[in-house]
């Protein structure tokens, strides 16, 4: 499985009165990550947009496991990967990490998005076939 890393620095706005993240920071932390694997990926979200009509990639469904907490000024790393593809969504685990540490294990579950042409609302659509390309090849490297 393809899986990207990325560092987070703890900002002081991600603090609660405790001085530790308030927990729905690491929500944006993670939909934030999501992006970074795309775009490491070669599939930068406007990207997305121009060649596929894809908009966006909303979540169904999440669940996590805090661990350890983080604070102000420590940095983080977040490692993304996706685990599974359907038709039209993903699953996605996320590891926060403190050190060697696990502070945190996430999924999520998204679904690709675009305007339908005759409602002009959000609906699902099929993952292009280049994108399921590209991360089954690097899945397999």
């Amino acid at each position: 499985m393809f899986t990207n890393r990325r560092t987070v620095r703890i900002e002081w706005g991600d603090c609660d009165p405790a001085e530790i993240v308030f927990y729905p920071r690491y929500f944006a932390f993670f939909d934030a990550s999501t992006q970074a694997l795309f775009e490491a990926a070669g599939f930068p979200k406007y990207e997305m947009r121009k060649r596929f009509g894809v908009v966006g990639y909303p979540m169904l469904e999440t669940s996590s496991k805090f661990m350890i907490p983080s604070r102000f000024g420590e940095d983080i790393v977040i490692e993304t990967t996706i685990s599974d593809f359907g038709r039209s969504s993903f699953s996605i685990r996320h590891r926060v990490l403190k050190g060697e540490a696990v502070a945190i294990e996430a999924s999520e579950k998204r679904a690709m998005v675009h305007v339908d042409p005759v409602t002009g609302k959000l609906k699902s659509c099929p993952i292009p076939p280049e994108i399921l390309a590209v991360f089954n090849a690097r899945a397999s490297a």
